[in-house]
């Protein structure tokens, strides 16, 4: 598939998805994001696909948030979804997606670019990666996903220093606070990676789906809710023997078999 902004290749089961705006920061406008939203739509189609990765072209930057000026050029100045960045529907679909994100952090992971590593389910990190939020010091914020699910992730209190503060932490320091789940050097990011990939292959795709719904669901309310019930249980229940007696007696107009809601 080709894209502008980022790149999208499949190989051993695994989708890759990088932002490709190096000369940016990595950057993300309103077309990177809606590559990427429908990068994973076409992932999360195909049942080949197994795990993903989102990573960053280069190697000093993973992403530094959102392309404002770029955002500011598109806009034609009234209220309505075209001038607003999708990235709620973005994490949102990383949430939904029945298989492990992994965010490959090469770089910088700066402002949005943090947040867009921290609701990814796995964070992978180089040695070289740094972290950081700058919203406050300069004329931003994430009062959502950025701080609800930072907060779950680290701690209250050091999710409130990440954000007041704005400071500066190392790849070690992201994995020592919770943000990381391991840190590698640069040249073995990709093959540790990669690594994790064929494991998670291993694993019962189904269960992980199911893992991965129930941890939505907690967040989601009714949606997450709906999620496990109509993307997991209820396939399988209406391939039952229940569903279908009932089916079957609904339609000949007859009482159905109850001795068949047991088998």
């Amino acid at each position: 598939m080709l894209y502008e902004d980022i790149l999208f290749e499949k190989a051993d089961g695994t989708a890759w998805l990088t932002i490709n705006r190096e000369d940016k920061g990595n950057a993300f406008r309103l077309q990177t994001v809606g590559e990427l939203i429908d990068a994973l739509e076409h992932a999360r189609r195909d049942v080949s696909v197994r795990t993903v990765v989102i990573t960053g072209s280069g190697r000093k930057f993973f992403c530094i948030g959102g392309d404002h000026d770029a955002a500011h050029d598109e806009e034609d100045g009234l209220l309505h979804y075209r001038n607003t960045f999708p990235v709620v529907d973005l994490y949102d679909l990383i949430d939904k997606l029945p298989v492990p994100v992994i965010a490959m952090v090469n770089g910088f992971a700066v402002g949005g670019g943090n947040v867009l590593a921290m609701v990814c389910d796995l964070t992978v990190a180089s040695s070289a990666a740094v972290f950081r939020q700058v919203g406050p010091s300069m004329g931003s914020f994430d009062a959502g996903y950025g701080t609800w699910y930072l907060e779950e992730t680290i701690g209250r209190k050091r999710a409130k220093e990440v954000w007041y503060f704005n400071r500066k932490y190392s790849a070690a320091q992201a994995m020592d606070m919770g943000l990381v789940n391991e840190v590698v050097a640069p040249d073995q990011l990709r093959a540790r990676v990669s690594a994790l990939c064929a494991e998670l292959s291993e694993r019962g795709p189904q269960a992980l789906a199911a893992l991965k719904a129930s941890f939505h669901a907690r967040h989601s309310g009714v949606t997450g809710l709906s999620r496990v019930a109509l993307d997991l249980l209820t396939p399988h229940y209406y391939r039952g023997e229940e569903s279908k007696e009932l089916a079957r007696a609904f339609a000949a107009r007859e009482k159905p078999d109850q001795k068949k809601f047991f088998k």
